[in-house]
């Protein structure tokens, strides 16, 4: 079998495997960009293969298919870890690219695994090969299978299945969605300990230097799942180990301009417009236009905006978040939550906004010090969430 031409899928005869074509316009990582050289190769290799596995299945099976997290966020991942998450509808693939030519087994890492919300449905072991621009799915398995059937790595924290025991014609995974819808692909997962922002302040800034290649290895696999189960201090331990000082300051944000980070992920300067008086809403209401700190958000299909200003006097620290909605009536519908944590992620008093009726507005007003950190949530789950530490 020859590569020289190939068409964009190819099924090898032999074994049943799927053979994909992958663009060449995808650029390598600049190494600036990762704290080592096997880290930017790695996130190059997953790129690869995101890129040709999402076309394919965007073609042949599933419009809708997409990346798990925000892609700006994938570097995150690929800092630390080999792999990443596909969405079919409610269906979780987990994608794990190698470049080797050895595939006599699959190979993954306990974090997508153990930490239960990465774990997946299924697990694809993929080979890319750069050079003649395809990709070959050697098999898959499910997460169940890879628990009660695998072998576990001390040395890698990884779990480890022969090829052989693969299924190596990854058709047979739609025939099995589809006739066997409720089958079942997951074991249980222990829930991980909760960190103290102490102890992971203490991890971040151990782990954040770039002269451990292997940062996974070494701490235990709790606190470490715990680290990176949080995307707040996943994506600070990211920006730790590339050297860069804080991209979350409010403040910083307010006199200085939103970092590349925040404007990466949408946030903006812009200005509230009050909501008409007869509207009856309730304190701290806002009679004249405030200028703000906001992102937008999709939310079940309908288009929102999250608002951060200072109320009152700047030195009482009073800060209000607020919810609105960009649609024509401009209404959020009843059950919306808008919710404030602490950086661990603690609950305090006041600190969530329910819409019992229809509502022109979410509000969660707080008072913090100087350089604390607060994680919003909202209710249902914006699209491509992902925690954020937001440092006042």
């Amino acid at each position: 079998m020859t590569f020289d031409s190939m068409p964009s899928t190819l099924i090898d005869p032999n074994f049943n495997q799927l053979y994909l074509e992958i663009s060449p316009l995808v650029k390598e990582f600049q190494e600036e960009f990762f704290s080592t050289t096997g880290a930017c190769r790695r996130a190059y290799l997953n790129q690869l293969c995101l890129n040709a596995l999402l076309s394919w299945l965007r073609e042949e099976h599933a419009a809708n298919a997409r990346v798990w997290t925000r892609e700006d966020a994938l570097p995150s991942f690929w800092e630390v870890v080999n792999g990443a998450v596909i969405l079919v509808d409610n269906m979780r693939l987990v994608v794990l690219p190698v470049e080797s030519i050895d595939l006599r087994e699959l190979r993954v890492p306990q974090e997508w695994v153990d930490i239960p919300t990465w774990a997946g449905d299924y697990y694809l072991h993929v080979q890319v090969n750069p050079e003649d621009e395809y990709i070959r799915i050697v098999g898959y398995t499910t997460h169940q299978k890879l628990k009660r059937f695998g072998t576990y790595d001390t040395s890698n924290r990884a779990y480890c299945v022969n090829t052989a025991d693969l299924i190596q014609n990854v058709n047979v995974l739609w025939l099995a969605r589809q006739f066997c819808p409720d089958e079942s692909l997951r074991a249980e997962v222990t829930p991980l300990p909760g960190l103290s922002q102490t102890q992971a302040e203490n991890l971040l800034e151990r782990l954040g230097n770039r002269d451990l290649v292997f940062p996974r290895l070494q701490i235990p696999f709790p606190q470490w799942g715990a680290l990176l189960e949080h995307s707040g201090w996943r994506q600070r331990l990211y920006e730790k180990r590339q050297g860069l000082g804080e991209q979350w300051s409010i403040q910083q944000w307010l006199q200085a301009g939103i970092s590349y980070l925040g404007q990466q992920l949408g946030w903006e300067h812009s200005e509230l417009q009050p909501v008409p008086d007869m509207l009856g809403t309730r304190g701290g209401e806002i009679q004249v236009p405030v200028a703000t700190l906001s992102r937008q958000l999709l939310i079940a299909g309908n288009p929102y905006k999250l608002h951060i200003f200072l109320q009152g006097n700047p030195d009482e620290r009073l800060w209000r978040f607020e919810l609105r909605s960009l649609s024509d009536d401009g209404l959020i519908p009843e059950g919306f939550t808008l919710r404030l944590l602490t950086e661990d992620l603690q609950p305090f008093d006041d600190n969530v906004d329910t819409a019992t009726t229809e509502s022109y507005q979410l509000s969660v007003e707080v008072i913090l010090e100087a350089g604390e950190g607060l994680v919003w949530e909202i209710e249902p789950t914006p699209e491509h969430y992902e925690r954020e530490i937001l440092r006042f």
